[in-house]
């Protein structure tokens, strides 16, 4: 089946209790895995500056449990802001991030996990309202928006993960891969309107971008194809443009396929 395409009218729909399953598994993982991990490992460094990994878990700790913590308050009046709104508010709040994951990992990680799967437990529970504004950090969206950024952040960190500790290997669920990837793409579709360019991200999302000549029949004349990680590092500057084409990692063709100058696109 090709991968769905995005409408640059039309904001992409996401399923709300799919991702509270997936958001709810995949924290669960992480905490399986990091409360195995020993004293050395946690030492261990990580590609995101100072921080060890004693520092990312902590912020996984942090990222997920804004979720029971914004449920537990009063919903605001309305959702502010919009899912396209978010990847140019993350790199302005990332001190204060900072300071606060540093204070966090001083804490005893075993307690920080129990306590935010305790507030999933309570706050998140099946068919809750998807549509329901709650307030974060950068203002306030929906509980749908902010369970797609969850995603994101998941699914980001995850890898950061498995980076940092070789042959751990913990995998990313499959509808938090998919949501992440997607929103990533209409991120640059967003960033770099157009439809002269079609990025492909199989087999989850295939998007038009770049100002330029149209496109509207038969194989597009400049084309970039890459895998959902792939994608992932690219647009959070995990990894370069010119290092994924190297690696072959990522295929461009076309004069119009360079996405150097795009990338990355949230920080």
């Amino acid at each position: 089946m090709p991968a769905p395409r995005t409408s640059r009218k039309r904001q992409r729909s996401y399923d709300a209790e799919k991702l509270r399953t997936a958001v709810l598994a995949q924290f669960a993982a992480l905490r399986t895995a990091v409360e195995a991990l020993t004293p050395e490992q946690l030492a261990a460094p990580t590609r995101l500056g100072d921080w060890t990994v004693r520092e990312l878990a902590a912020h996984l700790t942090m990222a997920v449990g804004m979720l029971p913590r914004a449920l537990a308050e009063p919903a605001p009046a309305r959702a502010e802001l919009t899912l396209m709104d978010y990847p140019a508010l993350t790199a302005p709040a990332a001190p204060a991030i900072d300071t606060r994951v540093h204070e966090l990992a001083a804490a005893p990680l075993g307690e920080l996990y129990a306590q935010v799967a305790e507030g999933l437990d309570t706050y998140l529970p099946a068919g809750v309202d998807g549509e329901r504004p709650l307030a974060h950090r950068v203002g306030a969206m929906t509980l749908t928006t902010a369970l797609v950024t969850r995603a994101v952040e998941l699914a980001v960190h995850t890898d950061d993960l498995n980076d940092a500790l070789p042959g751990l290997g913990l995998p990313v669920e499959r509808q938090l891969l998919a949501a992440a990837t997607r929103f990533l793409a209409d991120a640059l579709a967003v960033k770099a309107p157009g439809a002269s360019t079609e990025v492909r991200i199989p087999p989850f999302a295939v998007v038009q971008c770049v100002e330029g000549p149209r496109h509207t029949r038969g194989t597009p004349p400049n084309v970039v194809e890459t895998d959902p990680l792939t994608w992932i590092r690219l647009a959070t500057g995990r990894t370069s443009w010119r290092t994924a084409l190297d690696d072959a990692a990522v295929s461009a063709s076309g004069e119009r396929a360079d996405l150097e100058a795009l990338l990355p696109i949230m920080a």
